[in-house]
């Protein structure tokens, strides 16, 4: 049964993988045979945890560049794929946030967070689907959100442009089965990372989250690990266009 889970000789790209879920994904798929390209903004940040990778014994490279810029992105992904002969998954983590009531949001604003979380989604998603249909298999997983599926006031872009993203993942999915390529979104709840770092920081949300979810706490990174494998490996390999809540039951009740 284990074998359903294994991923070795596979090559998976985790954007926004330098820190909080997106290393954490990274680390499980790894520790699961893949060889992992994380990739971030900043080389010297992804150099620290591609080394701590390697010391557990797992196989990681960096693939430093900006998933918002369309040409280093599409020009990274050929160079990976080029370079290992295959591409197997791709999982679509990185992305910003931005907070203010709705009268304060500017239009710059407004597209900066949905080209980071919805069209650079898209664009990676189409660069590999030429790799993953070349060689009849793949793995898309997008990182959705339960705010797209109960939303939150002053985050409207986020909303906006993570509920697009499950329903990207839902087309193309429809599209790329037949091709041996699945897609599939994760939909965290409140994981204690880097981004929530203002709302952990904020005594009463803290106590509403706990009191809001029935397993009465914030998730811990490396909970979203066995979600990501299990998308990524044989043990998923008829799950296709389903949007997977990893939120402590938070979207079941009121």
């Amino acid at each position: 049964m284990s074998d359903l889970f294994s991923l070795d000789g596979q090559v998976a790209l985790v954007t926004g993988s330098s820190r909080g879920l997106g290393f954490a994904m990274a680390e499980a798929l790894a520790a699961h045979g893949a060889l992992v390209a994380l990739n971030g903004r900043d080389p010297a940040a992804l150099a620290g945890k591609v080394a701590a990778l390697r010391a557990q014994g797992s196989r990681a490279e960096a693939a430093p560049f900006d998933v918002t810029d369309g040409t280093a992105a599409a020009a990274a992904m050929r160079t990976l794929a080029q370079r290992h002969g295959r591409l197997d998954v791709l999982v679509n983590n990185a992305g910003i946030q931005h907070r203010v009531p709705l009268t304060e949001w500017a239009d710059a604003d407004w597209e900066r967070v949905v080209g980071a979380n919805l069209s650079a989604c898209f664009r990676l998603a189409r660069e590999a689907a030429c790799v993953m249909m070349a060689q009849g298999h793949g793995r898309i997983i997008n990182t959705g959100s339960v705010v797209a599926i109960l939303a939150r006031p002053t985050v409207h872009a986020y909303v906006a442009a993570k509920a697009g993203l499950h329903g990207l993942t839902r087309s193309m999915a429809a599209e790329l089965g037949r091709h041996g390529v699945t897609v599939n979104a994760i939909a965290p709840g409140y994981f204690a990372t880097e981004m929530n770092e203002a709302l952990l920081a904020d005594a009463k949300f803290t106590a509403w989250v706990e009191q809001r979810t029935p397993l009465g706490r914030w998730a811990k990174p490396e909970e979203i690990g066995g979600a990501v494998v299990f998308l990524a490996s044989r043990a998923g390999a008829y799950v296709n266009g389903h949007v997977l809540a990893v939120d402590g039951g938070l979207s079941v009740t009121l």
